[in-house]
This record gives C-alpha cells, structure tokens and sequence, in this order.
C-alpha cells in the first residue's frame, strides 16, 4: 500500500508555496492591507472569519474558517487533501498569515498585494522573492502550508522540498500555527525531501515529526490517468486474463495489476500501480480512466454495479461512478470514440543498414521533419534513437544501428505471408471474435518464427556485428512506424530479443523474426484496431545495440513532473532499480526508487516517493553523482526535442529509458536507451 501513498508526495511542492514562475501576476497589486480583509481571534477556537470571502486571517478557529481559506493542491495529486499557504513576516514581530489559498495560489501573490509599502519593505518581484525567501539566511518570510489529509486525518505543516530553512526557522513557524490555530494540538511537521528530513532531525521536542510513511498509511485512492468513459463494469482477476479478452467497452476492476491487457475503457485495480507501468501508459495514450482503490473486489458500490452500464470518472482528488443506460452508453460511445490516426505507410525503398547517428538527415529538414522522414523506413524507436545519438556528451548513447522496414517486408514477400494477411484480416470470424483473432494471430506469429530469413540479410548483420561490436550480445528492438510517435506510444505492444552471431544459444535468426512477428501481438493488433490504424500498412524496423545482461541499475524517466498540471512545478520524474529487475513490472511486493528530481533549481532537491526494497533500508538505487549525471542527460533530452513535441499548449515530456553499467569496470556508467514523447496524466 506504501507504494502509491508515496508517489502522492510528488507534487506536494504546490501545496506548499512554490513559486516558479518567471512573470509576474498582473492581477496582483501592491496596495496595503484593508482593515476589512484580516481578522483576529477573540475567543480561541471559536469560528472567527466573519467574511465570506477573506484575503487572509491571523488564526484558525474552526473548520469553516480553514475550509475558506484552503484550496485543493494545485498540482491535485494528494486525493482528499486540502492545503492552506500560510506566511511569518519575521520584520513585522512575527506576524502569521493563513492566506487565501484560493485566491492567492502562491507566496508571492499575497506577500506583494498585502506586505509590500505602507510601513513594511518592499517586497521585490518573483525570482528575487524565490531566491531570497527560500535560500537566504537573512530571509523576511517564513513561507509554508498547512495540509490536512482526510484518509489519515493528520494536520501537517510542511514547507518547500528545497526551502533551506534552519530547524529554528521551521519551529518558530510551527510554533506560531501551532498557537494561532484550533489544530494546533494535533499539528505535525511533515519533511517533504531529503534535506528538509535531514534538517527536521534538529527539530527540537515540542515539534512532532511524522514520516512519508506514517503519513499516508491510510490512503486507499490513487487516480493514474484522470478521465470519463462509460462501459459496462465486469470484475477479473489479473491471472484470468491469460484466457479472457475483456471486450474494448468494458470497465475493469481488476485483483492485481496485470502485465498486459486489451483495450478497455476504463480500469480500476486493487493494487496500486507505478505511473510508468504499461497500463498507465496505454490509459494515457487512449484517454481512458485509470485508477485503484484498495479493496475494490469488496466495495459495495463496485459490486452492486457489476455487469451494469457506467459512467466512470478519475478525479484528481476523487473518483465518481454511477449507473447509465445502455442508450446513454451507446451514445456517448458515438460522440468519442477515437477519431482514425493517421500513420505513414512504411517506406521498402531503403535497403542499407543505417548507423545511428545516421538516421536523421538534418542537413536538409529541422529535427521534426528528419523523424517525420524517418519514422516510415526505420520506425520510431530507432528514429528518435538516431536523434538522441545527436545530442552530445551529456547523453551517452550505445553504439547502434537499424535495419530497415525493407527487410521485414521481404520476409513477408519471400515467405508468402502477405496472402495469409489479407485472408486473416478479410475473415468475419477473426474481425468479429476476440477469442479467433488471438487464435489465429498466434498461428500467424509460429508461421513466421519458423519461417526462414533471407541469407543475404543474415550475412549483412553478422559481418557487421563482427566487424563493429565483436564479441558483444545485442538487443534486436521493435521499430514499427507506429510505435514511439506523436499520439502513439505503443508501449510494451512489441517484442524485443538479444542475439549474438558466435553464441549458439542466442541465434542473431531467431532474435530478428521474433522480433517482426511481434508486430502480429493480441494487444498491437488490438490498439492498431482501435485507432483505425491499417494493419497492411505497418512494418518492422529493427534498432540494434549492445545488451546489458549485468547492469547495476534500469530505468525509466520523464522529462518533466508528471503529476504537475499547472506549469509551476518543473522537474523530472524517475523510476528506478537495482539491477536488472522491471521498474515498469515489476513483481509482486517489490517497490522501487521513485522519486521527482528538481533538477533545475537552486541545490536540485530530491523528493522520494517511494524507495527500492531490494537494497538496504537508509540507501538509494543511484547516488548522488549518478542522480546528477542522469538529470543532466535528461535536460538535454527534454529542450532537444522541444521543438518538436513541446510547442503546443499542455503537458510535454520525454519517456527515457536508462541504463547504469559497470561494464565490468567498476563505476557504472550512464546509458540512454530511448526517448519517445510521453502523453501525460489526463486525457484534456
């Protein structure tokens, strides 16, 4: 249960008052403070906001009075959790504001409309504000927030992950909430990052600290992808899927979660899921509500729904379900189904086998244009692959090549499996039964892993790996030209292998048409299907470089945070193990390294979500050198493909995958594997 409660940590930089805008509000002024606009206690712990619509207050006296001042996060990723800014002007004999976080969603807002002139110093514009109010020693404010989480019922006071605030500062504060508050009784200091936990051990007696842990303990709700869909509700277990094909209108509630499933439009898991697993992903890409709740199987509204149609929403901070007509469904199935996704066909006419550094041609087109080019020869892993080649040092790169869509077509061609093709997919039996096109695409797939591959293709490959990387196993990877493009992410829909030309055991043959028949996948098929994606007109390239049977640490990341929806919050969301074990599956009971990396800011501040329960308790999967070295790949990755991806309005970010080898020299060494556009949390 930890797993999940932990990655709600990830945004809770909002809700503490970050600030990290470059503009200044022009709604904001700088006038004084209104006598009507504060008010005072003058029974402790009696209601004591008399407007409906205050600025700020100087004390808490009730409920009500915090629940008009509190907003929900502004990242809205701590489900049930309401968070209230509060500000110490340590110039003005300690005044303590609990500020209208609705109103003022940052520091800034309020301390440059109510604390600036008339008396007080000027309080000088944004960035300036940021770096003195949260670094300097010699700073005016004391800036936090009070959160209250409803599933644990704490009261927390938290400040920013990277606040460099000495335990003094943070006890003077907690101790004027404390005192200034009906909660105060019952109020915790929460450290919210590595340093902040660091500093909180010198917190003195009077202020209670409560771990990430003890914190979240109680949280039952974690919201993945925030969507509506309306589908008929049918419960599974995650084993049963190995012989059901859930229908593509159907909600799920599944026991566990799954390695892999076929498109549905909706799921809910009794196990909370990690943000990068498969069927998150795919939820993000198809829009589709993604959520767990624990004890789902025994939720009496759940099981009084199953077999009924519903509507099915993923909030933020809370989920909604209800029952609907199989009319409404219908038709709210008509107004948003996919629209068809347009993909080009793929190009045969290159033929060479392609370095890649080599993939993109950017003496003639931008950066966009060169994938564009490519994607329909090489496939889209192995293009955006030849753009990460590009970039430079501070992304380490392995050595590799493609072959080329050509290859696969003519093993098509030469084995006269087009005809078995056009027959499979022309058969009403196969487009009309789920349990036939799993069936006969299995056939189709033994068909072509039996099949011979052309000599001259072989010969091409092994003198090339024997020339360039000998005595070295490598990866043969799925390279389709719909896989790793904008609105496809195709994650986990293909098949990767590893083949060595001098070891018997691991056939370069075996590896390349296992390879091209996982084009032919249940679930490929299926999502192809589901976007009206010509399945005659996607072939299989194929991006080789060296395998990493050993490495001391695997990877997957995002070049932004992915549970900020408000552009206030930049940093990079990473997922990592020790080893070789899956970050993105990984077994039953085995947590990993999550953490958001802000990387960008002043001390580059570490927020842990979760930790690796495979190493020792107190350690991390990558230290502290390594951290460095992967975020600054990672900001290489995310402004060299800006300008093909992040141009539009919303959420942008690169989906990296990573590699820390020793190579059996001692001190691991970065390797960048992927980088493809990553869709985000929620289907706007």
């Amino acid at each position: 249960m930890r797993l999940w409660v932990h990655i709600f940590l990830g945004l809770l930089l909002s809700a503490c008052g970050t600030e990290v805008q470059e503009e200044e509000s022009s709604t904001t002024s700088t006038t004084a403070t209104s006598a009507t606009t504060a008010t005072t206690a003058t029974t402790p712990w009696d209601c004591v906001v008399t407007s409906p619509d205050p600025d700020f207050s100087h004390t808490i006296g009730c409920w009500d009075d915090f629940t008009l001042l509190a907003s929900e996060p502004l990242d809205a990723s701590i489900p049930g959790a309401l968070s209230g800014k509060t500000v110490v002007d340590r110039l003005d004999k300690g005044t303590l504001y609990f500020q209208n976080s609705k109103r003022y969603p940052i520091h800034w807002d309020f301390a440059s409309a109510h604390l600036s002139g008339d008396g007080l110093p000027l309080v000088p514009g944004l960035t300036d504000f940021n770096l003195i109010e949260y670094y300097s020693p010699d700073r005016r404010f004391l800036l936090g927030a009070v959160t209250y989480y409803e599933e644990p019922e704490v009261w927390a006071y938290e400040i920013s992950p990277y606040d460099t605030a000495t335990a003094d500062m943070i006890a003077d504060a907690y101790r004027r909430i404390a005192s200034g508050a009906y909660f105060g009784g019952d109020l915790f200091f929460h450290p919210t990052s590595l340093s902040v936990e660091s500093e909180a051990a010198n917190l003195p007696d009077d202020v209670p600290v409560i771990t990430t842990d003890e914190l979240f303990d109680g949280i039952t709700y974690q919201p993945l992808n925030l969507a509506t869909s309306m589908g008929m509700l049918t419960f599974y277990t995650a084993d049963s899927l190995e012989d059901i094909i859930p229908g593509y209108r159907e909600i799920v509630v599944l026991d566990a979660v799954p390695n892999d499933i076929a498109i549905v439009s909706g799921i809910i898991t009794e196990q909370f899921q990690t943000p990068l697993s498969h069927i998150n992903v795919l939820s993000q890409n198809r829009g589709t509500p993604n959520m767990a709740l624990v004890g789902a199987f025994e939720d009496e509204t759940l099981v009084s729904l199953e077999g009924k149609w519903v509507e099915l929403t993923v909030g933020a901070m809370a989920y909604t379900i209800r029952e609907v007509t199989q009319e409404e469904a219908d038709a709210w199935w008509e107004a948003n189904k996919p629209d068809p996704l347009t993909v080009a066909p793929m190009d045969v006419s290159v033929t060479d086998l392609r370095d890649a550094d080599l993939l993109l041609d950017l003496d003639a087109h931008d950066l966009g244009a060169a994938i564009d080019e490519a994607v329909p020869a090489f496939g889209g892993k192995a293009s955006h692959f030849g753009g990460i080649s590009l970039i430079g040092d501070e992304v380490p790169v392995p050595k590799g090549f493609a072959i080329p869509v050509y290859y696969y077509d003519q093993f098509m061609e030469q084995n006269g499996l087009w005809p078995v093709v056009e027959a499979m997919l022309a058969d009403k039996a196969f487009q009309g039964s789920t349990s036939v096109r799993d069936e006969r695409l299995e056939e189709l797939r033994d068909i072509m892993e039996d099949a011979p591959v052309d000599p001259n293709l072989l010969d091409l490959v092994t003198d090339k790996l024997n020339l360039e990387y000998p005595d070295t196993r490598v990866r043969f990877r799925s390279s389709t030209n719909a896989e790793d493009i904008s609105g496809f992410n195709g994650a986990g829909l293909y098949t990767s292998k590893s083949g060595d030309p001098n070891d018997p055991d691991y056939p370069i043959e075996d590896a390349i048409r296992e390879v091209w028949a996982s084009l032919w996948n249940f679930r490929a098929y299926e999502e192809r299907a589901y976007y009206t994606i010509p399945h005659e007109d996607i072939g299989m390239a194929l991006l080789v470089h060296r395998s990493f049977p050993d490495e001391e640490a695997n990877g997957v990341a995002i070049t932004a945070n992915i549970y900020d929806t408000t552009g206030l919050e930049p940093g990079f969301y990473v997922n990592v193990q020790e080893g070789e074990e899956s970050v993105v599956l990984p077994d039953a009971g085995v947590t990993t390294d999550q953490f958001i990396s802000y990387f960008t800011l002043p001390g580059q501040p570490i927020v842990f979500m979760a930790h690796s329960n495979l190493i020792d308790e107190g350690e991390t999967v990558l230290t502290t050198a390594e951290t460095y070295t992967l975020g600054t790949a990672l900001d290489a990755i995310h402004w060299y493909f800006f300008e093909v991806y992040g141009g539009g309005v919303g959420f942008y970010g690169m989906d990296v995958e990573f590699k820390f080898d020793d190579e059996g020299e001692g001190t691991p060494t970065l390797w960048v594997k992927q980088a493809r556009p990553y869709p985000g949390w929620g289907a706007d």
